[in-house]
């Protein structure tokens, strides 16, 4: 879950300098939320208390947020966005299409979080936004990978939709079942289901 060990940053380049006061503002209001989080239930957190963790005025998080929800929200999407473009940004010269070992690492420090995250009322929404941000990603490596450039863009679309699925999947019965394989484990095996189904078509 959000956040914030080992997490994969979204691209820095191309800000502007108040572009950058933004996203640094943003950043301490998330980490407030998430550090609030290991310490008491979501529904009990406030916008304030929110708010004197980062050391960030109200006025400030209207601006950017309508309410708590919205913050957890937005950072798990930035989050997700960040961790599905980890390996482009990497220029990584494996064969991988998603960093699901330094996922499931980051999942198995971050158990307190995870479980907070489950109890906020917003479980469901991390699984729905994950689908859509490891598409994006998983399209964009395929696209990148000398043994899946010559694809077609419709029919990369289509894989990369099939193999988000079948990480959320896979990711689910990990959880499941208390995360008992190690994230190399969980890595190579979506990656020869991936692989595996490529090279039989």
């Amino acid at each position: 879950m959000p956040r914030r060990a080992a997490r994969p940053k979204p691209e820095p380049a191309k800000h502007k300098k108040t572009d950058a006061r933004v996203l640094r503002t943003r950043d301490r209001l998330g980490d407030a939320l998430i550090a609030l989080l290991k310490e008491r239930p979501f529904r009990s957190i406030t916008v304030q208390q929110v708010l004197e963790r980062a050391g960030v005025g109200r006025a400030t998080f209207y601006t950017h947020y309508r309410n708590k929800n919205d913050l957890l929200l937005s950072d798990l999407e930035e989050f997700l966005e960040g961790l599905a473009s980890y390996l482009s940004r990497r220029k990584e010269k494996s064969d991988r299409i998603m960093p699901v070992r330094e996922f499931c690492e980051h999942l198995l420090s971050a158990r307190p979080v995870q479980q907070a995250f489950r109890d906020s009322g917003h479980w469901q929404d991390f699984w729905e936004l994950a689908q859509d941000a490891f598409a994006r990603g998983i399209e964009r490596r395929l696209a990148e990978l000398p043994r899946a450039r010559t694809m077609a863009p419709a029919r990369r679309r289509t894989h990369a939709q099939g193999h988000a699925g079948t990480l959320l999947g896979l990711l689910r019965f990990w959880l499941n079942r208390g995360m008992k394989e190690s994230p190399e484990e969980m890595d190579s095996l979506f990656h020869g289901i991936v692989w595996r189904e490529d090279s039989s078509r």
